[in-house]
């Protein structure tokens, strides 16, 4: 019959171990990492005992801890203890799992005989009666031990290898991996060295072995001071008498083993050891698990994974003790992991890291030169592949001839070889030509999805970043992010693992997956704390398929080798020896490498090969700084630009530049070019001469008859000069603009509206955390871009350092710099606390904020007569106003050198329109009074003259109405005095 425990004395804890088959280690139920434990032994019990170092299990030894084992381990109990023996300093007690008395219970299956009273009658336990009944129940019934079958009692007795009785110097390490390599073996944990090490028994042989957890290290236990002072848990009372213990001979195998590390000095435990080793024993300790050999150490020791159950689920260990912070990850044992397995302990260890877990608490990461970049998606067509981890992508939603309107794009997380300079002699890597043809044929002109990831600061080498004391001159900012080919061919879609599809980026196969899959590349190895592409773990696998097919770059062949012939390098004189080699056949195939000019490209011809600078005959496109040149380049690049083309060449240039007729899908580009109003026929352009003649002389007149781009001043009947742009032809720059700071003078500073770079920029800011102090070190001086606090808003801009303390030191953290906003204009003295070292995240563009004039009038200056006037009266028409403003250049002043605070650089000479009034504000600032009109001089274009003319009206009124400036009549400068005429005289 059970017995029910009472509440008075009782405890509650979790069976962690089962060392013996009448013996419990219970731990409490306390939510603490390291909970307190109590070995309990069965009062008045005596179970068999296993074998010893060099001896032999008792019969039934091994079933009556399994016994025991298998109904208590990991469950909750309640205990309390009996009696104590004070010369071994152990405890006995009675235990129950749930209502049923688990002395009771083994008595009663037969596994534990009740220990003999003897004369002495010492303390026994309060359930003994019941104890000595179920005893003779079980005798009667010939359970378990008590069994009378013949040869039963034989059968019980393992048949232990010497590695389990304390002789491994016959254990073959490297013949057991090899018959087991990567298979899951039954096991059974007897002890918990630390963290990341078990010794098991292998079932069912029962080898027992020390195994390491393959991929990760645990803090270490230490070391105890001396073998003698080894405590032993699993003791076992004698049969003679109550609580007396065996001799230290009597140790078990797994005991004497860690008894064998011990050494004369004490080695204390590293920081969280005994955490790890209590996280491993209460999921592994005396429980069922299995074990997949990875491989042996020098020194024979076994590196596995350790794999225990939870409910349904099979748990690695390894992982879990790295996910809770208790273990690191090692690379020399990971590396005989698989590459999966591998990169989950590398993903876990980088997650503790970032939540400072246990060891990691006071971990710091290193600097990092990358910044993540979020929010940035976008789609566009390919224009231009760079080499095989770089293109240039036309962004779909930006303007048509912005400069942001090609994005270049590096393929995150990979790194494909070097396509080289010949300018620098530098020749391309193996497989480099090979990865560039690769991305070229499959994404030219393709639509892609792209989501950018990261921007890194690198050296102009391409190399690490630069030391924070270099200059902005000496790095970049490289931007980063993964292309998505949405259209791809069967063939894209077998060499990548398909990504799976969600709402984040549409359906499409990963261009630096295709790269790596075809061993075109190798995926980079981050540092902690770096960012990576979000597929990473793609990429990985990836490479290790590349790696095991042995393709490209991991291919054990030699690379291919090609010899281009660069026919460019040749002096012009050499160039028309090839002539009659490159006219020979009639057409031929060709590639674009390069758009020169909107009608010269240079071309790559693969079956010669060679490469040559070519030009559409009799084709010309305006020149640079010409209108319409750079956007007759975009309209090319667009159109050819590394496309496969057909050529047809007629003759070379004094030059050395190659001429005849192009076409791209059976398309003449030159005919395409004129009809877009991009180019001009040359004035002595023979039909006869050029292959499809006709069609460019109608492209021309189509183009002429709709007056577009070059033609929008065209007049009819009268001949234009081909040659360079006259006067009357120019095309003004207008910009649409917002008015950011106003100087007087008539000076003032703008931004480009509309400017992609501007809410970038900010959003970098934004990004960015400043609250703590500047770093030591930082000394900033006259020139160098820093991060500076605007006094008006306390938001963090970019800016110029204008003038610094003398001496260079900073003494204090109030020491002053004059700083110049470069993306506003705005400049101010600002304390050193308010300034922070340039950002390697934010960009380091030139500055956005551009200096202007108002042309063809004189502004008072701030300090003179109705200056103050002129600055208020143009401030509310600009910046306190929400007019939208235009800004026709009719000029540029460059007399001001570069930009070195406010006032200073290039400035352009504007006409300021009042979009919706359609009036100019340089027109409103005479009408007012507050202006005066510059002096014609005797060289003005008439364009200029003509601009004059027209505003004299407005000057007249202000002059009729006495207005301001005009107040006391007409006035004269003594600096604008009209120079006498100098006459010309003999010597």
């Amino acid at each position: 019959m059970a017995s029910t425990a009472t509440t008075a004395g009782w405890l509650r804890g979790r069976v962690k171990a089962v060392p013996s088959g009448d013996s419990l280690v219970i731990i409490g139920s306390a939510k603490t990492e390291l909970p307190p434990e109590k070995t309990i032994t069965l009062s008045s019990l005596m179970a068999p005992k296993l074998a010893r170092r060099g001896g032999i299990d008792e019969p039934f030894a091994w079933e009556s801890r399994e016994f025991l084992r298998k109904l208590c381990i990991g469950k909750e109990v309640t205990f309390r203890v009996d009696y104590t023996v004070p010369s071994i300093g152990r405890e006995f007690g009675s235990v129950f799992l749930g209502d049923k008395n688990v002395a009771l219970t083994v008595v009663s299956e037969g596994w534990a005989k009740v220990r003999d009273q003897g004369p002495q009658k010492a303390e026994a336990s309060p359930y003994l009666a019941e104890l000595l009944r179920l005893e003779e129940q079980a005798k009667t019934q010939n359970y378990g031990r008590w069994a009378k079958t013949p040869g039963a009692a034989e059968a019980s007795i393992r048949d232990l290898p010497p590695s389990a009785i304390g002789d491994p110097s016959n254990f073959d390490a490297r013949s057991l991996l090899s018959a087991n390599k990567g298979k899951p073996m039954e096991a059974l944990v007897e002890q918990v060295r630390d963290g990341s090490t078990v010794r098991v028994y292998l079932l069912p042989s029962f080898q027992f072995v020390q195994v390491f957890m393959a991929g990760i290290q645990s803090p270490s236990m230490g070391r105890r001071p001396t073998a003698l002072e080894t405590p032993t848990p699993t003791e076992v009372v004698s049969d003679e008498t109550n609580g007396e213990v065996e001799s230290s001979s009597s140790l078990t195998t797994a005991q004497r083993l860690a008894a064998s590390t011990a050494v004369a000095t004490e080695v204390l435990p590293d920081p969280f050891a005994k955490e790890a080793k209590h996280f491993t024993e209460i999921r592994v300790l005396n429980r069922d698990v299995r074990i997949v050999l990875e491989g042996v150490d020098k020194f024979s020791n076994l590196i596995g994974s350790v794999y225990y159950p939870d409910g349904d689920v099979a748990k690695d260990l390894a992982l879990e003790l790295v996910e809770n912070g208790l273990a690191k990850f090692v690379e020399w044992s990971a590396s005989m992991m698989e590459e999966d397995a591998k990169r989950r302990l590398k993903n876990a260890e980088l997650q503790a890291k970032k939540d400072r877990l246990r060891i990691w608490t006071n971990y710091v990461p290193p600097p990092s030169n990358s910044k993540a970049i979020r929010d940035d998606k976008f789609t566009g067509k390919v224009v231009e592949v760079v080499s095989g981890d770089c293109v240039v992508v036309a962004d779909d939603s930006a303007p048509y001839g912005s400069p942001l309107a090609e994005r270049r794009i590096n393929l995150s997380s990979i790194r494909a070889p070097k396509i080289g300079n010949p300018r620098r002699d530098e020749k391309p890597a193996p497989y480099a030509r090979e990865a560039k043809e690769y991305l070229r044929s499959r994404l030219i002109g393709k639509e892609v999805y792209v989501t950018m990831e990261y921007a890194r600061k690198v050296g102009m080498t391409d190399g690490p970043a630069p030391p924070p004391s270099s200059g902005m001159a000496d790095s970049r900012i490289m931007d980063f992010g993964s292309v998505f080919l949405q259209s791809p061919l069967k063939s894209e879609v077998d060499d990548v693992v398909p990504t799976t599809t969600s709402s984040s980026h549409p359906e499409g196969v990963n261009v630096a997956e295709m790269v790596v899959a075809r061993g075109f590349g190798t995926v980079i190895r981050h540092r902690d704390f770096e960012e990576r592409s979000n597929f990473y773990d793609a990429l990985l696998a990836a490479e290790s398929r590349a790696m095991q097919g042995r393709r490209g770059i991991h291919s054990a062949k030699e690379p291919p080798v090609m010899h281009f012939t660069d026919l460019m390098m040749l002096p012009a004189k050499k160039t028309k020896d090839f002539l009659h080699f490159l006219q020979r056949p009639q057409r031929q195939t060709a590639i674009v490498d390069y758009v020169l000019s909107g009608h010269r490209f240079k071309l790559l011809v693969p079956k010669v090969p060679c490469s040559f600078a070519f030009s559409f005959s009799g084709v010309r496109c305006p020149g640079r700084d010409e209108p319409y040149a750079d956007e007759a380049i975009a309209f090319m690049r667009r159109k050819i630009l590394q496309r496969d083309v057909e050529v047809e060449i007629e003759t070379v240039d004094r030059t050395g530049t190659y001429l005849g007729s192009l076409w791209e899908s059976k398309t003449n580009m030159a005919a395409v070019l004129l009809e877009a109003g991009l180019a001009k026929l040359h004035p002595f352009f023979s039909t006869e001469k050029t292959v499809d003649g006709h069609l460019l002389v109608q492209a021309e007149e189509n183009a002429r008859k709709q007056r577009i781009k070059v033609w929008e001043n065209y007049v009819e009947g009268k001949e234009p000069d081909n040659g360079s742009a006259s006067e009357s032809t120019t095309k003004k720059e207008v910009l649409k603009v917002a008015v950011t700071e106003v100087l007087g003078g008539g000076k003032f500073y703008v931004q480009i509206a509309g400017d992609q770079r501007v809410s970038s920029i900010q959003q970098q800011l934004s990004g960015l955390s400043l609250k703590d102090k500047p770093s030591v070190g930082f000394n900033p001086k006259k020139g160098d871009i820093v991060l500076a606090q605007f006094s008006a808003d306390s938001s963090w801009n970019r800016a110029m350092v204008v003038n610094a303390p003398r001496g260079g030191a900073i003494a204090s953290p109030k020491d002053e710099f004059e700083v110049f906003y470069i993306d506003y204009g705005n400049q101010e003295t600002v304390i050193y606390s308010k300034l922070r070292p340039q950002d390697p995240s934010v960009s380091s563009a030139p500055g956005l904020a551009q200096l202007c004039s108002l042309a063809y009038i004189k502004v008072p200056g701030l300090e003179e007569d109705f200056g103050q006037e002129a600055a208020e009266y143009f401030s509310d028409c600009t910046l306190r106003s929400s007019k939208e403003l235009m800004a026709m250049v009719e000029g540029r002043d460059t007399t001001g050198g570069k930009v070195k605070g406010q006032g200073t650089g290039t400035v352009l000479l504007v006409t300021l329109v009042d979009v919706e009034a359609e009036t100019s504000i340089n027109a409103s600032m005479l009408q007012e009074g507050l202006a005066r009109l510059e002096r014609k001089k005797k060289f003005d274009t008439k364009e200029t003259q003509s601009a004059l003319d027209n505003l004299e009206e407005h000057q007249q009124k202000a002059r009729q109405g006495r207005l301001n400036i005009w107040q006391y009549g007409d006035i004269e400068s003594d600096e604008e005095e009209v120079p006498t005429t100098r006459k010309g005289g003999r010597r």
